[in-house]
């Protein structure tokens, strides 16, 4: 049965672990500018609209330029609009932008655009972490949760960062519901990836299939 479930681990790795922050383009990093990248990137997915629309905006947005708070909140509101509709990003393109313009704001103004003062000011307490980062317009607890599934890759102390929506994979793949039982089926390295696999599997109407089925014909 351990072996089975490491086979399926890594199938899920192989065919989903793509971070949302690599498919954005961003080099995650313990730097200013991508941990600030990141949570645009949060913001963005935190909405409902599709998250390959949301990736999309995000390297529409950096490719502008806007990669680090000062130059997203020195953006005008109207540039912003425009790099989000670039990406299609409707209907939502208005209040996001609005809310991207205050998010840089409060990073500059609380944390000084670093956001390693966010992490030293929750005492790299995962609850106070998570608590913090929803007071960023337009991130709740769903969007803080992404933001640490993510981080964790570079944050490591907070690993494992096991969510709902990674174990709604898990269940479905009939893995572990322990967050430490689960992520032990991987490399500490690859615990991020993994957890971006099982979200991918919980939304993927196919992706659970696909894993199962290249287990089976790998056994």
């Amino acid at each position: 049965m351990a072996d089975r479930r490491r086979e399926t681990a890594r199938v899920a790795v192989k065919r989903f672990g793509r971070t949302y922050a690599e498919e954005a383009g961003i080099r995650l990093a313990d730097r200013p500018p991508p941990l600030y990248q990141l949570l645009v990137l949060t913001t963005l997915l935190s909405t409902r609209i599709s998250a390959t629309i949301a990736v999309a905006a995000a390297r529409e947005l950096f490719a502008a330029g806007y990669r680090t708070p000062q130059a997203m909140r020195d953006a005008s509101w109207q540039d912003r609009v425009d790099a989000l509709g670039r990406a299609h990003y409707r209907r939502y393109d208005e209040r996001t932008s609005t809310m991207l313009g205050e998010s840089a704001e409060l990073c500059l103004t609380r944390w000084h655009g670093d956001l390693r003062g966010l992490r030293r000011e929750a005492g790299r307490d995962v609850r106070a972490l998570r608590r913090l980062l929803t007071e960023f317009p337009g991130i709740g607890p769903t969007g803080a949760d992404i933001y640490l599934r993510e981080v964790q890759a570079v944050w490591t102390d907070i690993a494992p960062y096991v969510d709902r929506k990674v174990l709604a994979g898990a269940k479905k793949l009939d893995l572990p519901a322990s967050a430490e039982e689960l992520t032990g089926l991987v490399g500490r390295d690859e615990v991020p990836r993994f957890a971006s696999a099982l979200v991918r599997v919980s939304i993927g109407r196919k992706a659970a299939d696909e894993v199962r089925a290249e287990t089976t014909t790998q056994s």
